[in-house]
């Protein structure tokens, strides 16, 4: 397993991530919520030429001259689809189109697929998409199943609640409330933990969760962090981030188990978009619009 380290130097990424979206209908919620992307700030990825890489997954994209990516739709700041222009926006979206062009694919080259959480593994395996990139962390049940580049960036669970709730302060509060998250995340399977005693609703998409939360059935919503403070930011007065991140969530790029090739070749992309400062841009441009701050970025590998 190979390491990539990142010098003092080098470009900074998000340890809070943000993103929005609500409501029952995908890309949709609360207020509205709008591309919140600046997109004169975002930066440029020079398209590499030739790029010869020993991978299956490589080759029958470069045969068909594009690549298909899953993404998140309901999460601006990192993935989120404008349901008006169908156009994906966020971190994760920019990560995506470097990885892309290191790849030899421009933007107008990818075919992006909306993939929720529970079915990322089986869209990866089955090759329904070439690469997974949408708030994915690694973990070992998952690399069972997949492989990972990565992590390019830090998330931690936290709760979502509405903003006059005085009760739920943390994940040491939630005994007996009723907490939502989506199925096949990692943040569910962590609130279910009996040390917890939460009464949890599991639902499809973390959007429903939010539009549930301020309705008021459900009591908080739990996810990354990353996520929360965008909901907040989209919700200003509705909503707020309580408690310290209970949970480690390394964010990853999935792909095909064995791939090895590809692998190496996502991981190097990831560390020379944060040399060459493309990843501080493309989060300034992206997350940091929702106010949160940037930390070092840590350390890649291949899986």
């Amino acid at each position: 397993m190979r390491f990539h380290k990142t010098a003092a130097s080098a470009a900074v990424i998000l340890a809070l991530a943000a993103t929005a979206a609500c409501g029952g209908k995908e890309g949709s919620a609360g207020d509205k919520p709008k591309d919140q992307t600046d997109e004169k700030a975002l930066p440029s990825y020079q398209v590499a030429k030739d790029v010869k890489v020993d991978s299956p997954v490589l080759k029958k994209a470069q045969k068909r001259g594009k690549i298909v990516i899953g993404a998140k739709a309901d999460q601006p700041y990192l993935g989120f689809q404008d349901q008006s222009t169908k156009k994906y926006s966020g971190f994760d979206i920019e990560i995506a189109k470097m990885v892309a062009a290191d790849l030899g694919f421009s933007a107008k080259q990818i075919e992006w697929k909306t993939v929720d959480s529970g079915a990322r593994e089986t869209a990866v395996s089955k090759g329904d998409v070439d690469l997974m990139i949408g708030t994915y962390t690694i973990n070992p049940e998952r690399k069972k199943q997949i492989d990972f580049a990565g992590p390019y960036f830090h998330a931690g669970a936290s709760l979502l609640v509405k903003k006059d709730e005085k009760a739920v302060k943390g994940p040491e509060t939630v005994k007996g409330k009723k907490v939502c998250s989506i199925v096949g995340s990692t943040p569910l399977k962590t609130i279910k933990e009996p040390k917890y005693g939460a009464k949890v609703t599991e639902l499809s998409k973390y959007s429903e969760c939010v539009s549930q939360v301020l309705d008021g059935q459900v009591d908080a919503l739990t996810t990354d962090d990353a996520i929360l403070m965008g909901y907040a930011a989209q919700n200003p007065g509705k909503l707020k981030v309580v408690g310290k991140p209970f949970s480690d969530e390394p964010y990853g790029v999935g792909l095909k188990k064995g791939d090895k090739a590809l692998q190496k070749a996502v991981a190097d992309a990831l560390k020379a978009h944060q040399d060459n400062g493309d990843y501080k841009k493309a989060f300034e441009a992206t997350l940091g619009k929702s106010g949160s701050k940037l930390k070092t970025p840590p350390a890649i590998t291949e899986k």
